[in-house]
This record gives C-alpha cells, structure tokens and sequence, in this order.
C-alpha cells in the first residue's frame, strides 16, 4: 500500500522489503480467494442458476448458496472432462467447469465454450500457469501454488460497480512464516483456520503484501521445478497410475489413482508424508467423483522439492503398497 504526503512515516526501523518483479498474472483482477473470484462473477454478471461438477469441494456451492444462487450438478467422465449430457443448462444459466489437476486441454476448454459462450466460468485453481484462454471468465488461486495467506487472481470483462475492500494478512502470515523455520504440524490448526476464515469473509481486493510477494516469485524456476518432479513421478508411477494423464503446462500435485488410495494416506502420514483427500465433500458421491474423492493420491510435485523427495516418497509408496 502506497502511502504519500503528511500521512507518510519517514524513519524509523524498516518494514518488508519492497518487490519490483512483476506477477505472474500482472493484468488480471487481484483479489483475496478463489471463493470471492467466484463471488465477484455472481454479483458482476448477475449469476442465479449456476452448474458444477459433483467431484468438488465444498467452497464453490457455500459461496453460491450464500448469494442466493441456485446450484445444479453434474457428473465428470474418467478423463475429467464433463458429461455434457447431464447438463441441461438454460440460456441464463452459468456452467463452472475445473481443470482438474490441471489435465484438461486447450480443445476441452474451447469445446465447452462452443456450448455455453460467455456463460462458462474457467476454475483453473489447480493451473496457475495456464494462461487465461479466449476471454472466458477464469479463476486462479495464489494460495494453492505460492507461501502466501491469501490472493486469486480473475479473468473477466465483467466489474463490480462499488469500490472493495483491500485485505490484510500482517496477521495471518505466521503459519507460513512458521513453516519456514520448523515442522509444518506445529502450525497446521493456523493454516486451517485461515482457510475457514474466506467462508465468511466478503469480497476483498488482494492484500497488499501478497501482492508484494507475488512480484518476488521466480516463476520461471518454480514452473522448471514443478515440471521435473511431476516428470519425475510419471516415469516411476504411471505403470500404476489407472489414470490416464496428460503433462499439464505447470503442475500442480501428480494424482495417483490406486484400487486402496485411500488406505494408504495414515501409513504415509506416519512417515511424514502428507496426502490429503481435497475434496471430502465428494466423498459420498456415487460412481467416479466418489472413487476420485476416496482413491487419487494428489502427490506434491511443489517447488520446494527435488529428485531425492520424490525417490524418497515413490519408495515409501512401493514399500506401504507390498
């Protein structure tokens, strides 16, 4: 936050350095969550009836219930793409399609634009790399990719006629600051609670030092790391793998479809590898979303990690899998 004038304090001991990189998305919508991206395009376009897939978090259908949006779903195919044949939109409904782990094409993308026009939302949450496609409204999530508490960025024509808030996160940084020094369960409730806060919060223009650190990020060595690993992952794993992937421009995690994925996260939490189920809320659901939600391992394929981290937790998974 720029500050000038008599307002401006000269002096005294010094704050955060000052970043003059630039962001990844510098020319998109800078907001606070993913959830508030979504939040935005139902106030801005006047959203009522919105579809969405069935294999999802949770987020997505609170922000709708919580604007008075009127959600319908549909299922997703094996290659995450989604039946379009169970999606009986009308002329003012909005469909919400994800690129799941980022496997979705160019094509799939503009296949779904040919049937529902600008009334297709993009949540590429987990393809921050992937530029925005055509001038299709496209969500992406900084907190999913990068050490920050909170930022999203949006694509879209569409504004909202009202000046938002800016957020602040000089008090929600310590579970990220924390996990820099020492063990991540030791901040783990922190980092929880800082996801349950965005359920509440209204919508909210980045906080200005996310965006600082957004400009700080080398992303050409981030993009480079993340595609080793995910390469990494694919050569030891995808004999295994029952599902079919694709190399995504910027990986976000390497999911790995098991017959038990879901018997293996405990063991490999015990050996300090942390496999979450993303979307528990799916978890009930009949057929693949159910299967996805229970069985895909998402394993990190993140920047803070290399070839020795990714040997090491492809022979924990060989040893827990004999």
């Amino acid at each position: 936050m720029t500050i000038s004038g008599e307002d401006k304090e000269i002096g005294g001991y010094l704050e955060l350095e000052h970043f003059y990189g630039e962001e990844y998305h510098a020319d998109l919508l800078a907001l606070d969550c993913a959830r508030n991206a979504l939040a935005y395009l139902i106030e801005a376009r006047g959203i009522t009836t919105l579809w969405i897939p069935t294999f999802l978090c949770s987020s997505v259908p609170m922000v709708a219930k919580k604007y008075g949006v009127d959600v319908k779903t549909y299922p997703i195919n094996a290659d995450f793409c989604p039946d379009y044949q169970s999606i009986c939109a009308k002329a003012n409904d909005y469909v919400y399609l994800v690129d799941f782990y980022g496997q979705l094409s160019d094509e799939d993308i503009l296949h779904a634009a040919e049937k529902y026009g600008d009334h297709l939302i993009v949540d590429e949450v987990m393809a921050f790399y992937r530029r925005p496609i055509g001038k299709f409204d496209t969500i992406y999530s900084c907190r999913k990719f990068f050490g920050v508490s909170d930022g999203a960025y949006l694509a879209t024509t569409a504004r909202i006629g009202r000046e938002l808030p800016v957020d602040e996160s000089w008090d929600k940084m310590r579970f990220v600051l924390g996990r820099y020094e020492r063990p991540a369960s030791e901040f783990y409730t922190e980092s929880s609670n800082n996801n349950v806060r965005f359920r509440s919060q209204d919508i909210h223009v980045m906080s200005p030092i996310t965006r600082n650190l957004m400009r700080a990020i080398d992303y050409d060595r981030t993009l480079e790391q993340r595609k080793r690993n995910y390469a990494y992952l694919r050569r030891e794993l995808d004999g295994i793998n029952q599902l079919d992937l694709v190399d995504p421009f910027g990986p976000f995690m390497y999911p790995l479809l098991l017959p038990n994925g879901r018997d293996l996260r405990k063991p490999m939490q015990q050996r300090k590898l942390y496999i979450s189920m993303l979307w528990d809320h799916a978890a009930d659901e009949p057929g693949i979303a159910g299967r996805y939600a229970h069985d895909i391992l998402p394993l990190p394929v993140d920047q803070r990690y290399d070839e020795r981290d990714m040997e090491h937790m492809v022979s924990v998974l060989h040893e827990l899998m004999a």
